[in-house]
């Protein structure tokens, strides 16, 4: 199964993974636009704001209100932080596909059935 996307489209779950980065690295809760502003690349508030729903609704994120708007802040800094290190661990390496395959079979059942349904998942609009 390929895992890379058409020519000009990010990786699916890459904007949120690293949505859900920039939360976790922060020291307070973010607004939306606060998201937007560190972000490495122009992205209309209203993607970023999408996404933060998406998350919210997936309960990886949290937020309370603060003036007009929210603010958001990662639930499990934990579980973000893991896949941090995973996605550091892949990062530039030339056998990425002989490292997923050799994690990918290490996976008890229920954690590989849990993958593929993760995997899935229809991609978020951008």
């Amino acid at each position: 199964m390929a895992l890379t996307a058409g020519a000009g489209r990010r990786p699916h779950g890459s904007l949120e993974a690293e949505i859900l980065a920039t939360l976790a690295a922060a020291t307070e809760p973010m607004s939306a636009a606060d998201v937007q502003r560190a972000l490495p690349h122009d992205l209309a508030y209203n993607t970023v704001q999408t996404i933060l729903i998406r998350l919210l609704e997936k309960d990886a994120v949290q937020r309370r209100p603060r003036g007009r708007g929210h603010v958001y802040w990662v639930r499990h800094a934990e579980a973000a932080e893991a896949a941090r290190r995973m996605r550091a661990t892949l990062a530039g390496r030339p056998d990425r596909a002989a490292v997923l395959q050799q994690f990918a079979a290490g996976l008890d059942d229920a954690d590989a059935e849990m993958l593929r349904a993760l995997l899935a998942e229809p991609p978020e609009a951008t």
